[in-house]
């Protein structure tokens, strides 16, 4: 039997990741069957399964990619600039409009819990030392313990994921994030 290279295996790595996301996007989580998966992806489940354990592990892999890229925003730009990104490109995002049965889960499955916040935990992080860094810099307002103003801007990157998944005009999303940034500002 032939050795597969290790581009090949990358390749069909990507290709797996690329097709569930399209899945998940247009089925969400809980109707992303292991059929439509097939379909979508274009592999049998052998094939998908060979690379994943199983859904759950393919759609946190896309969970952790997604959280080290926007943490890796975060810790430079900030999380307003993530959601930013997110209006500007909303089809590397649209995955995410399963948040809402994510949500669901969070409360319902704890092994799905524990898995969901390992992979979140580095875009909390990254949002936690950006906001230290604005504040010791004196661009944040000083009348909002800390952890108050994550989970306000958290709050707005939940919102802004339901709105694009709902239709919402990027554009006076745009405008709403200008707010929500001028409103965590020092006056």
């Amino acid at each position: 039997m032939p050795k597969v290279s290790e581009d090949h295996l990358a390749a069909r790595r990507r290709q797996i990741l690329d097709g569930a996301r399209r899945c998940f996007a247009e089925f969400g989580y809980d109707k992303a069957t292991v059929r439509r998966l097939e379909e979508s992806i274009g592999l049998s489940r052998g094939a998908i399964f060979h690379h994943f354990r199983d859904k759950d592990s393919l759609f946190f892999e896309l969970a952790r990619e997604d959280a080290e890229r926007m943490a890796e925003v975060a810790s430079r730009e900030g999380l307003i600039q993530v959601m930013r990104d997110m209006l500007a490109a909303p089809e590397q995002f649209d995955w995410l409009a399963t948040r809402l049965e994510i949500s669901r889960k969070l409360r319902t499955d704890q092994a799905f819990h524990r898995g969901w916040a390992e992979r979140s935990t580095e875009l909390v992080n990254a949002t936690s030392e950006r906001l230290r860094q604005q504040r010791e810099a004196g661009r944040l307002r000083e009348d909002v313990p800390g952890e108050v103003l994550q989970t306000y801007l958290d709050l707005v990157l939940d919102g802004l994921i339901t709105r694009l998944a709902s239709g919402d005009d990027p554009a006076q999303l745009g405008a709403v994030l200008d707010l929500v940034e001028r409103s965590v500002r020092q006056s």
